[in-house]
């Protein structure tokens, strides 16, 4: 056995699966399973920055490889490309030197979208959202213009590798700062919606469910660094939103905030689709299962709104819209041979507290800190709840199809 090469291979395999975004869990498990597969016990310790894989030949000597995780985004088809060779690895069992290969020939078969299409993606996603929570069609266009501009400064820094907690601040500084012009000058009417909107583009929905999945799986490391990162992602938004809304606010007077219109469920899901739509253009998936992903967002939705129909409160809506999210993600996930994780983040983002990130800071800096502490701790609770409810979820599954797989 050539153990150089192969701790090359799955050290390797596990550095692609990490810099596409993939669970914890998942990049430790495909390492331990390729190497059960070959008859070799193995120890494999991965964290989001960082994988170290350790052996022990035949022979008694101990081999390791480490490899450092840098910048990575949301590259969902590059997880199913990735998790799927590593399965036919495990099936196969072909010789080290060809399974490298076959990642080497994976690696451009991974489908990304270009820069028009990623640009009209946050587009969509942020006129769907921006409809979605109150806004009228043109606050939604405005959102899109927004989104547009916002689209193409994360591009070009995600690819120059600026800091992330910066490039989120100048994202939306330079996405609020739009919106309010916008309008200022009278095209939106619902300047708040339209900011929201966009800023979702922002709102750190993988990052936040691979936490969940990475404690489930007993990655606590793993699972309290990506939290500490939702934590500073959501305090960059509300500093970029916050500046932007002091340089406004001292050359003009911002008009208070217009009453928010009651859009009707059918307005709602047609615009929750077409959001998340354009996350799954975000998030880099493809073909029909972006279609299934964006259906997922809707029944997400449906779920929420006939539990407050039943008279549910606001945050016994969420949890049983997130147990259906999560649901629906596992089923999909077996039926289509497809990780989970790509319907989950898509199908939750409708209950993400991005509004609730947004008027927490307004109040704050407005000064009105009655308000801030109530608007705080109602997002707070609602993050909470769908944490809670995404590790029970997904916990529920893991242990019946466990249970299952026993002879």
């Amino acid at each position: 056995m050539d153990y150089n090469t192969l701790l090359d291979m799955v050290a390797e395999l596990g550095y692609r699966l990490a810099m596409c975004g993939a669970e914890t869990f998942r990049v430790e498990e495909s390492a331990n399973r390729i190497f059960a597969s070959y008859g070799i016990t193995a120890e494999a310790f991965a964290i989001p920055n960082c994988l170290i894989i350790s052996i022990e030949t035949a022979e008694g000597k101990p081999m390791t490889r480490m490899r450092r995780i840098g910048h990575h985004g949301n590259d969902m088809d590059g997880v199913e490309k990735f998790s799927a060779l590593s399965r036919k690895i495990c099936a196969e069992k072909p010789e080290p030197a060809v399974a490298m290969q076959w990642i080497k020939e994976t690696i451009p078969a991974v489908r990304r979208y270009t820069l028009p299409f990623i640009i009209l993606g946050s587009i969509l996603g942020s006129l769907g959202f921006s409809v979605f929570y109150g806004g009228g069609i043109a606050d939604g266009l405005c959102a899109g213009v927004c989104g547009l501009l916002g689209g193409i400064l994360i591009y070009y820094m995600d690819r120059l590798r600026v800091n992330h907690f910066f490039s989120t601040i100048a994202a939306a500084l330079v996405m609020a700062l739009c919106a309010y012009c916008l309008g200022l000058i009278g095209i939106s009417r619902n300047i708040d919606a339209a900011i929201i909107g966009c800023l979702m583009l922002l709102v750190p929905g993988l990052i936040f469910t691979n936490a969940m999945r990475d404690i489930i799986y007993g990655d606590t490391n793993s699972g309290i660094n990506r939290i500490v990162q939702v934590f500073l992602i959501a305090v960059a938004i509300a500093v970029g939103t916050g500046v932007a809304w002091s340089i406004i606010n001292a050359v003009w007077t911002i008009p208070d905030a217009a009453a928010v219109p009651s859009h009707s469920l059918l307005t709602e899901c047609i615009s929750c689709f077409i959001g998340c739509a354009g996350f799954c253009v975000i998030f880099n998936i493809h073909g029909r299962g972006s279609l299934l992903c964006a259906a997922g967002g809707i029944i997400t939705w449906l779920f929420y709104r006939l539990t407050l129909f039943l008279g549910g409160t606001e945050l016994t809506a969420c949890f049983w819209a997130t147990t259906a999210a999560s649901l629906y993600a596992e089923i999909m996930a077996r039926i289509r041979k497809y990780p989970a994780i790509s319907y989950l983040v898509v199908s939750a983002f409708p209950l993400l507290p991005g509004a609730g990130v947004y008027y927490t800071m307004r109040y704050a800096v407005r000064g009105e800190m009655e308000l801030f502490a109530q608007q705080g701790t109602q997002t707070i609770a609602i993050a909470g709840v769908m944490a809670a409810d995404i590790l029970l979820s997904s916990t529920a599954v893991k242990l019946i199809t466990a249970k299952r797989r026993k002879p």
